[in-house]
Parts: C-alpha cells; structure tokens; sequence
C-alpha cells in the first residue's frame, strides 16, 4: 500500500516522542529529523519539507512549553495540522448539483487509469442521487472506448461513443449535448492520455476543453510516478487549468510523496483517492482523515461513511438476532457484506490502533478464502439455508454431498458449518426476551439509558482508555500513547475479557481463515 512506510515511520517517531518524560529543543529535533527524512524518502519535494520543518519549529516555542504531556500533546498536534496543510491548499473544489447539467474533463498521463476512474466517477455521483454519464472521448488509445463501454454497462452508467468517427472534439461535442438535451447533472468526458512533451495532444486537450466548456477538469495523477508527478502536473495546470487531482493506484507499493509534491506545486485539491481496481475502490479525500489514517489514528467517520454508501443487507439477521437465530443464509449474507466493504487491511486502517495489527496479512488469500465459503453455502439446500448448522452434524452425509458440489474439501464444509454454529450460539445468548438485546429492550443504546449500572459500567469503561468519559477522536488533540490503550481496550484486554469485545480474537480468526485449508 502507498504511503504504509510512511505512515508506520511517521506513527513510530510521534509514539517514540510521547514516551519521553519531558520536552526539549534535542527532543523536537530529533522528532523533526525522522519525520522529514521519512518525507523525503517518500518523493515528497525537498522545499515542501523544508516548508514543512520551518512552520513547525516557527509554532513551536520551547521556553513557553508546558512540561509533561500537555506540552508534548501541543508538540504533536502541531506537527499533525502541518502534514494535514501539505495535502490541504485550502481552495475548494466545484461540486455539482442536482438539476443543473455539469460537465467534468478529465486528463493525464497515459496509463494512469483515468478511464477507469470516470466510471469510478460517474458511480460516486449516482450514489449522491445525481445522474450522471459518459463521454468516451479518447480516440487515441486502442480500445479505450471497449473499455469505457465495458466499465459504464457493468456500472450501469449511460455512455456515448462511437467507433467511426476519430475526432475527439467532435465526439465530445455530440455527446456532451445529447446529455445536455436528456437533462442529466453530471456529464464525464474522458480524453486521451498525454504528455507534457507531446505539443500537439496537448492543444487537442485545450480544443476539446474550448468545445465543450467544462465546469471543472480534473487531473488524474499516478501515485507511482514518484517525482516526474510534479512537473506533469504544472504543464497540465498552464494549459488545461484543472481545478481538481483524483490521486489513483494508492494500493500499489510506490512511495507516493512525488503526487503529494504535485498537489502542493499546483495549489490544487484532492478531490478523491483510486484504492483499487474494484469499481467501488474510490474514495472522497480530506485531509485530516487522511493524514489521520497514515498516523494509524484510524478514521472512523470514513469508516462510517463507507459503509452506509454501500447499502448493507443486514435488516433480516437483525430480525434473527433479535429471536435469538442465527441461520447459514444469514451467515452467507454477512459474507457477502464483509466482502462489499473491500481489502480487511482498508477497514482496519479506518480502526484506531488497527492498521499496525493488520500487517503481514494476505488481503489476497483471505478474500480467496471467503469466495469458498459463499461456494460452499451456495451449495446448500433451502433446508439447510435455514437451519442453524445443526442438521450437518445429525446428518454428516450432507457435508459430503456440499463438499462434492463446491468443489471444496470437507475439511473446509466442516470449518464453515463450525464458524455457523459459533454465531448460533452467540445468538442464542444475545437474542430472546431473556437475552442481553431482550433485557436493553431490544436497543443497546436505550437500554443503557434505562440500567443506570450498565451506564457506570460502560463510562468506568471508557475512562480506562486514557480519557474523563468518551474519548476525544479529534486526532489532534489525542495523545499517540492513548491509541494502544484504546486499541487494547477495543480488544477486551487482548483476551475479549467481561464485557470487552475481542477484536484481535477476531482479527487472529480471519488471519487463520486466510491460510490455505488443511488437507485430509
């Protein structure tokens, strides 16, 4: 992933710092010195760290610092909103709105996944509730329409494109005013790929731009690039003025900074991040998530976020649960949601105190894994889609007959038909009017409200985080030495102790999952 170096060097040095037992100039120093060697190791341009080192030390005042950890909380919170200004040129982006059509170009270098990223694009709009389409406008690209067409029927986005006509400008004038007439609020031109050297692709890009009269045009920009990003991205802002980047291939293991380095040269915003090659791998950029999640500080309103976009399937397990049920089809269900959510090492990385814990851990194997598990379920029967996994062990001949019909091992039929029966009966213990959902009345949140010693528990809880009551999410004012207190009380004590939840149980559980299976 780009930037995980950075990201664990940068958490390191803050969790090296906040250790200390007091604050002086060596210690600042030598703080600075690793984050702007690690920044400089990243791509990120030689005068935005120096920029960077320069407005620390200006805000930092060491004969004023308070000693103990407010002066060291002061120290990082600083260091935090200077990160959060490298990727933040404080200008906002154009956004379109509903009922008003609003034309987006979009350019860049070739191979920069720009046609991918406008399906990625138009789909985001969609999920606003605004209609949006397709121009294909790239003529120069063998194929590039057959993609785009490919992409937009899958995403079931409208396009326009043609194959005999290898004008780009006049391709994009057709297709930008047949949307126009069909009243649709967003329109997505894609051009073809250039470079800052190729003079007559880019006074195609700015006849095209003259054409059609964009609202906004956005750049493209390779995480992978590393320094050339920089250069790139200034001729494409001479000639096309693009008012937005869309940073892609994030989850690739390039170093990144050159496309940060671009951003800051062009005082242009970010406007979204390509995390993957899924339809559904774009995300919308803020600065202080971000950086928040490089600290490994989590980001739990992305997190949230993500998963409302996705529209969940999750209202009949609840139903269960509340009856104290658990079924195999309800199990499949949550199969397929966890797989919605993307790579386990992205969710982790929106968990405060996670992205650490999540390393080493095959995003591959485990997503191989859990397809196998949907093949197994797949094969199942009505009956035994509605039963809690009970009827297996009476009946063991079926685990050979779904094990013939997945194409998996009975090893692998008997592991799933286990984790059933493990969900089964924590259903059992929370669901029901003697369960604990039946005593909280059904709801958690209420029933709190209403047991003033399930409150005290829950508030003794939260201040063994390290903090007077709920905990303060604001990364910048948070102390780097609470994460491990917050991760470690997430977990239940590392054990799933009274009352805890045993989040790196489950984690350790997944990571088992993701090992190949066993043979017999």
């Amino acid at each position: 992933m780009v930037f995980a170096d950075l990201g664990r060097r940068l958490n390191s040095a803050l969790g090296d710092f906040s250790k200390a037992t007091s604050v002086n100039e060596e210690l600042v120093d030598n703080l600075l010195k690793t984050i702007c060697t690690a920044l400089l190791e990243t791509d990120v341009n030689v005068r935005l760290v120096q920029t960077l080192r320069s407005n620390i030390k200006k805000k930092i005042n060491i004969s004023n610092l308070p000693q103990g950890i407010n002066g060291k909380r002061i120290v990082q919170k600083t260091v935090f909103d200077e990160l959060c200004t490298l990727v933040d040129p404080q200008v906002q982006a154009f956004t379109p709105k509903k009922g008003k059509p609003s034309v987006i170009m979009m350019v860049g270098l070739q191979g920069s996944g720009k046609t991918t990223t406008c399906t990625k694009l138009a789909l985001q709009y969609q999920r606003k509730g605004l209609k949006s389409c397709l121009v294909a406008a790239d003529t120069f690209r063998a194929g590039a329409f057959d993609q785009l067409k490919q992409n937009a029927i899958k995403a079931r986005v409208p396009f326009y494109g043609s194959y005999t006509e290898t004008d780009p400008v006049v391709i994009a004038q057709e297709g930008v005013e047949k949307f126009k007439k069909d009243r649709f609020d967003v329109i997505i031109v894609d051009t073809s790929g250039r470079h800052q050297q190729e003079k007559e692709l880019f006074a195609e890009m700015v006849e095209i731009s003259e054409a059609i009269q964009p609202d906004q045009t956005i750049m493209i920009l390779d995480a992978s690039i590393g320094q050339a990003a920089e250069p790139q991205a200034k001729a494409f802002k001479e000639t096309a003025n693009f008012g937005a980047v869309i940073i892609t291939k994030l989850d690739g293991h390039a170093k990144g900074g050159g496309a940060l380095s671009a951003v800051a040269a062009t005082n242009t915003p970010i406007v979204f991040i390509g995390t993957g090659e899924h339809i559904n791998d774009l995300e919308k950029f803020s600065p202080r998530s971000f950086i928040s999640k490089l600290l490994g500080m989590g980001d739990l309103e992305g997190l949230m976020e993500h998963v409302q976009s996705l529209n969940l399937d999750k209202k009949n397990m609840v139903k269960n649960l509340e009856q104290g049920k658990f079924t195999v089809r309800d199990f499949r269900d949550q199969l397929g949601n966890i797989m919605k959510l993307g790579p386990l090492s992205k969710m982790a990385s929106m968990i405060p105190g996670m992205s650490n814990m999540m390393q080493g851990m095959n995003d591959e194997d485990g997503a191989i894994r859990m397809k196998r598990m949907l093949y197994i379920v797949d094969s199942m029967t009505e009956q035994e889609l509605d039963s809690d996994g009970l009827t297996f062990t009476q009946q063991p001949s079926r685990v050979f007959r779904v094990a013939k019909g997945s194409g998996t091992s009975v090893i692998e039929v008997e592991e799933t038909i286990s984790q059933v029966r493990i969900f089964a009966q924590m259903a059992k213990t929370m669901g029901g009017k003697d369960g604990i959902l039946g005593k909280l009345g059904g709801n958690p949140a209420a029933g709190l409200k209403k047991d003033p010693r399930q409150m005290a528990a829950m508030q003794k809880r939260l201040q063994s985080m390290g903090g007077g009551g709920m905990p303060d999410f604001n990364p910048g004012s948070m102390n780097f030495g609470d994460i491990s207190k917050m991760a470690s009380s997430l977990m239940g004590g590392g054990g799933g102790g009274p009352g805890g939840f045993d989040l790196k149980g489950m984690m350790n559980q997944l990571q088992g999952a993701a090992k190949p299976p066993r043979r017999r």
